[in-house]
């Protein structure tokens, strides 16, 4: 055999050996690629529905007003801001959008839903994939996405009622679905489209608010001409449009509330769940080459290199580590077909294959000890002959 084909005989052969040992490790790293994964989905998961809508903007720059910190529900702008934002040079378009909240009340279990209002055909509003959008003035027309689609059966020329708390009294509006768009929730709840005077007169306001009927957009949705010159727009809009402060989609998503620390949260748990993989894996490779000192020990005697005794170890462990991943990978295929639309689940390409790259190189990470180890075994002291 040459100098490769050896250690890797010896180690297959080993593994074969004893495979209901490894196969017993192969599963507790299948256990813990299963764990690794599913906290990867559901760390995506809750992000897109805290931040998908504005993850999916058509549009480089948001403009809020000055002082609300970037926090969306902090702001509410003048109406003469947007003609002073649409009139500046270097600017495609922009686009107003209106938050709040509401609840359908005619779907067999009431749903709780973002209630959001932009202009067809501006940035903020997304593209429609079936059916058509909203008209404009006070049509009583929604736009759902397809998170809401599923989770009530709700289909284009169906109708809805949403109910919402104005002053002291309930408010019941009755409104026509005319078009669905892809995935867009905001704050953890599907979302719906209106035109902005149907906002107005739909969403939950204090009693002092319904009587006035003008809606205040929150932010403003700005696309860029030229991709380049985001930073001296930006710049621009700070120096001649008053009251206002901007930021990049990605500041807008950090200062949602709460997603910043719910992300900290899950990169921790995904950080400990690979510590304690590294453990499980060091620990049982450490006991398999103490249990083998002698058999080593022969090796080395027989003329066997170090080279040849560690390059083993490592495609043991480099085996039994992807026989646990690829298994653990298959269980979180089959149970995450078991899973409901509404379990905040997303499995990202991106981040499956780091969360399998990694979970590929705790198994020679924790098995490094036992690498070294099986190295330095003199064979006399192994053979108990010195």
């Amino acid at each position: 055999m040459n100098g490769l084909s050896f250690p890797v005989y010896i180690a297959l052969k080993e593994v074969w050996r004893n495979r209901g040992r490894f196969l017993l490790l192969s599963l507790v790293i299948a256990l813990i690629t299963l764990l690794v994964l599913f906290i990867a989905a559901l760390g995506e998961g809750l992000a897109d529905g805290n931040r998908q809508y504005i993850g999916n903007l058509d549009a480089e720059l948001v403009v809020f007003r000055e002082k609300s910190d970037y926090i969306i529900s902090s702001s509410r702008l003048e109406t003469g801001t947007l003609r002073a934002v649409r009139r500046m040079v270097g600017l495609e378009n922009a686009g107003p959008i209106y938050f709040s909240a509401t609840e359908i009340t005619s779907t067999a279990l009431p749903i709780k839903v973002s209630l959001l209002a932009a202009e067809p055909g501006y940035p903020g509003m997304p593209t429609v994939a079936e059916g058509r959008d909203f008209r404009g003035g006070g049509s009583k027309e929604v736009v759902i996405d397809r998170n809401l689609a599923l989770r009530s059966g709700l289909h284009i020329g169906d109708g809805l009622v949403v109910r919402s708390t104005q002053g002291p009294e309930d408010r019941f509006s009755d409104l026509e679905v005319v078009g669905i768009v892809g995935g867009q929730s905001y704050l953890f709840q599907p979302s719906m489209f209106v035109a902005a005077e149907t906002w107005e007169q739909i969403r939950p306001q204090t009693e002092a608010d319904a009587r006035d009927d003008t809606p205040y957009p929150h932010i403003l949705a700005v696309r860029v001409s030229d991709a380049g010159a985001v930073e001296q727009l930006r710049s621009s809009l700070l120096a001649q449009v008053p009251k206002i402060e901007v930021a990049d989609v990605a500041t807008t998503i950090n200062n949602i509330p709460g997603y910043s620390a719910q992300q900290a949260t899950i990169q921790t748990q995904g950080f400990f769940t690979l510590l304690i993989g590294i453990m499980v894996i060091g620990g049982f490779f450490q006991i398999q080459v103490l249990q083998k000192v002698p058999q080593i020990g022969v090796l080395k005697a027989i003329g066997s290199s170090n080279s040849a005794v560690g390059m083993a170890a490592v495609v043991q462990i480099m085996v039994v580590t992807a026989i646990g991943v690829g298994l653990g990978a298959f269980m979180t295929f089959l149970f995450s077909l078991g899973f409901p639309p509404t379990v905040p689940l997303t499995f990202n390409g991106v981040s499956v294959a780091a969360s399998v790259l990694a979970l590929m190189l705790i198994g020679p990470v924790g098995g490094l000890v036992s690498v070294i180890y099986a190295v330095r075994i003199e064979p006399l002291r192994a053979l108990r002959l010195q």
